[in-house]
């Protein structure tokens, strides 16, 4: 199985919904994936996110099956911190805290990093629980088991599925560590997506198992192709 992951296009948060551009993304993105098509198309509620995996589904002929634990209103609420101002913005962007989820005694926490006294006093455990077992249905209802101690998969229905899976950044910082078993605290400084981007996740069965791999991550090359600017949240042009 591939699953692509694909962060919705340039976004209008209020109201929820795709700018110009993000629509020439979304249609971008649409095109690219049906250059061999997909079997499943999933999106979160936002309709941001829906709106990204239209043209998709309308050129494969795929119904979108959407998923609100994907929405990131709700990991909005779970994985943010309060600045000194008052105002609320990701762990993983405020600068105190982003340092810290990459100090040596984060790293010795492991996969219990949520027990660091800086850390405790927000949702942080029960957001990264809720988003694991969510991720873990979903895997399980596509084929894979998630074997947590042992940090794979157990292939119950290996197959050749090409799944693709529209939502946010924020929320995928969670639902890729927790789907790859790398601490969130990790996961979230070091890795990006971009608007429209496509993170493609293989797996691949050997002796029953899934070890997932991670093909391309973050890519827009699917915009180039159409002549689209590119740039990571349209501040870095590269």
């Amino acid at each position: 199985m591939l699953l692509y992951f694909v962060r919705h296009g340039d976004p209008i948060y209020n109201p929820d919904q795709l700018t110009p551009l993000g629509h020439r993304q979304a249609e971008a993105i649409g095109k690219r994936l049906s250059l061999f098509g997909v079997d499943k198309v999933f999106s979160s509620t936002s309709k941001r996110a829906y709106q990204t995996a239209l043209p998709t589904s309308e050129i494969c002929k795929r119904e979108i099956t959407q998923l609100d634990f994907a929405h990131e209103d709700h990991a909005w609420k779970q994985l943010c911190v309060t600045m000194p101002d008052g105002n609320q913005t990701w762990a993983f962007r405020y600068p105190p805290t982003a340092q810290l989820f990459v100090s040596k005694e984060m790293r010795d926490l492991g996969d219990k990093w949520y027990t660091h006294p800086e850390i405790e006093k927000y949702h942080f455990e029960k957001g990264i629980e809720r988003i694991q077992n969510e991720t873990d249905n979903l895997l399980l209802s596509l084929g894979y088991k998630h074997v947590r101690e042992k940090n794979l998969y157990e292939a119950v229905n290996p197959n050749e599925d090409r799944v693709a899976f529209f939502a946010h950044e924020g929320f995928a910082s969670a639902f890729l560590s927790c789907l790859l078993d790398i601490p969130y605290p990790m996961f979230s400084v070091h890795f990006g997506l971009t608007h429209s981007s496509l993170t493609v996740i293989e797996f691949r069965e050997e002796f029953g198992f899934v070890i997932p791999k991670v093909l391309t991550s973050g890519n827009d090359s699917h915009l180039y192709r159409e002549g689209i600017m590119t740039g990571y949240q349209n501040r870095i042009k590269y």
